[in-house]
């Protein structure tokens, strides 16, 4: 006789893969982790000038991402401005679209931090345009929306 077992869930118990977002005027950063492991990593930079809601929904689909997070920008005060209003209505235009969930997550300060943490010395870097800096950053930010999304969830599944 012959049995099969499935491997492990992660440490969210969850298996598949989550896509988190950091919209901006210009540019839309993407991250990306796997369940399993619960690690977020930079994906890709958007053009946010495209149709959005089409363009994100089309890299979900392709990437089988099971979520979607979306980074919303708030103010110091807690107040939603201008940025962090159409961060929320591109996150409830997707989950229209969607077939997966979509979440919004307070990316307040995302940015600074990974213009930060790109300026701390990591070894030699081949030089690099600075629109491809600014990709990149905006890529990180994302990554950095989605770990905290993961690591909050991991904290209220353990308690």
């Amino acid at each position: 006789m012959t049995s099969t077992s499935r491997p492990p869930d992660g440490p969210s118990g969850r298996s598949g893969r989550i896509l988190a977002i950091d919209p901006g005027e210009k540019r839309i950063g993407v991250a990306a982790a796997d369940l399993r492991t619960g690690v977020a990593v930079p994906l890709t930079t958007l053009d946010a000038g495209t149709d959005a809601v089409e363009v994100v929904g089309r890299l979900v689909e392709e990437e089988g991402a099971q979520e979607l997070v979306v980074g919303v920008a708030v103010s110091l005060s807690g107040a939603l401005g201008p940025q962090g209003l159409r961060g929320r209505e591109l996150a409830e235009a997707l989950a229209r679209r969607l077939d997966v969930p979509v979440h919004t997550w307070d990316e307040r300060l995302t940015s600074v931090e990974a213009r930060h943490r790109a300026a701390m010395p990591a070894g030699r870097q081949a030089p690099r345009g600075r629109r491809k800096r600014k990709g990149d950053l905006d890529a990180a930010a994302a990554a950095i929306i989605l770990q905290a999304y993961l690591d909050s969830r991991r904290r209220a599944e353990h308690g």
